[in-house]
């Protein structure tokens, strides 16, 4: 298959004489520690059978045209035009050709990774762990529409560690990992000339490492020929656990005597029972979004996930913003939880921890919080010009009100202590630094851990022989 795009990164792998293994990497956009990395599209072809591992968004390519929401795609063909989608006959809804691609693989629902298989012909199935299908489609319902977005013609096909997927001349064969959201998996994929790995994100010091020793484990019996890792957190580090986290949330928040604001990824269930457990200990309640109210609703019957029960939980309320009218999903939430209203939250800001993302510090003109409050920021720290702006912007906010702005995160990414044993563990012959900004250097670095490194180049080839 020809890539009509020529300046996005393209590059093979083939394998041995009896077929072909061709991984070309139609689109991947390197980001350094800050966690964004994006636009993954992997395509595994072997023999006459191809398929994609991840069909994600890149962040930079989309911050490189467009500035949301003044400025934002309105149909695909902008999108084909800069390259945020590539122009690939046959994968497409709005293409009236034969399907080219035999199926779809998402590592887990994160935007960078699942975002775009929403352009994939309906009849091209797209495989997921079964709680990424409930988030893609909760995230499809709760945010603002658009053509991006719509979902509904996506033929979702689940899976679960220990299941074997048979595509054509290809086996795969998922295996959970530890990530910040729920359903992470990493893939071992079984061709007519060896197996590939490809560790999605992945990390070691998260709440459930026990899971990403477990595909460790079994990508080290594999006897794989290659690896596909990432080193988001390759060049820079900040070595902190989620215990880490709680702690020194509960500091702050002991200490502080008005209204404590916290923001972190909506989707980061794990991040959620830590300020949940820091609330508890702290003697205040959490008061989270209608969005992260509603997933948690959705998720209750996910026993494997764990989530707090925001029906009968005393200690979580909803916080309700003004509105003419309300979504039916948001009625429910309205009907069924404790629902306070920022004159609430007003008179009760000792007693709270309120979730708010920059977009919603518009309500602090509401909940009028007293001076000496806190800002606890659970995200990664901006890492581009762009970034650096916004969170000037939000800055001044804090500054106006007179609140302190703490940053307490744990990344979602590896470390490269856990990734020297990582790789060394699983053995491959070779491995392809991913999702870095910095893949020289991750090669230079993992030099002495396996036989060969090979870094991509734009428009080349890698050939693998065993």
């Amino acid at each position: 298959m020809r890539l009509l795009c020529p300046k996005r990164l393209n590059f093979k792998i083939e394998l041995g004489s009896r077929g072909a293994l061709r991984i070309r990497i139609v689109k991947i956009t390197f980001y350094g520690g800050a966690g964004e990395i994006g636009g993954n599209k992997i395509q595994v072809e072997d023999w006459d059978t191809k398929i994609f591992l991840d069909f994600g968004m890149s962040f930079s390519d989309r911050r490189k045209f467009y500035s949301e929401p003044w400025l934002s795609p309105k149909d695909e063909r902008s999108l084909l035009e800069l390259g945020m989608l590539p122009k690939i006959n046959g994968i497409y809804s709005f293409d009236r050709s034969q399907p080219s691609v035999d199926a779809v693989f998402l590592s887990h629902s994160h935007t960078d990774h699942s975002m775009y298989s929403s352009f994939l012909k309906s009849d091209i199935p797209v495989y997921c762990g079964e709680t990424s299908a409930t988030l893609l489609r909760v995230q499809a319902e709760t945010r603002p529409k658009g053509f991006e977005r719509d979902i509904s013609g996506v033929m979702f096909n689940t899976f679960r560690t220990g299941d074997r997927i048979k595509v054509g001349s290809i086996e795969l064969q998922p295996i959970h990992v530890d990530h910040s959201v729920p359903a992470a998996y990493g893939f071992i994929v079984y061709t007519s000339d060896g197996a590939l790995v490809y560790a999605g994100d992945v990390r070691l010091h998260g709440v459930r490492p026990e899971l990403t020793k477990d595909f460790i484990e079994k990508a080290g019996e594999s006897d794989s020929i290659v690896l596909l890792c990432e080193g988001t957190n390759i060049m820079q580090a900040e070595v902190s656990s989620e215990e880490e986290v709680l702690r020194k949330v509960e500091r702050v928040v002991s200490r502080t005597p008005g209204l404590v604001l916290v923001g972190f990824s909506q989707s980061d269930i794990d991040r959620l029972r830590t300020f949940r457990e820091a609330a508890h200990r702290t003697g205040r309640s959490l008061a989270i979004s209608f969005r992260q109210a509603h997933l948690l609703n959705v998720l209750k019957e996910e026993v494997r996930v764990n989530v707090p029960d925001v029906v009968n939980d005393s200690g979580i309320v909803v916080y309700q913003k003004k509105k003419k009218r309300y979504f039916s999903w948001e009625e429910k939430i309205l009907d069924s939880c404790n629902v306070k209203d920022a004159s609430e939250i007003k008179c009760m800001q000792h007693e709270v921890m309120l979730f708010s993302s920059f977009y919603d510090l518009g309500e602090l003109v509401n909940i009028e919080p007293e001076a000496g409050g806190a800002y606890i920021y659970s995200s990664s720290e901006p890492f581009n010009e762009e970034q650096q702006i916004e969170y000037g912007k939000f800055i001044n906010w804090l500054d106006h009100f007179g609140l302190s702005i703490y940053h307490i995160h744990s990344s979602g990414h590896i470390f490269p202590d856990d990734l020297r044993w990582a790789i060394s563990e699983i053995g491959s012959k070779k491995l392809i630094p991913i999702h870095t900004e910095h893949p020289e250097m991750y090669a230079r670095w993992a030099s002495k851990l396996v036989k060969e490194t090979l870094v991509p180049q734009p428009n080349g080839s890698i050939t693998i022989n065993r």
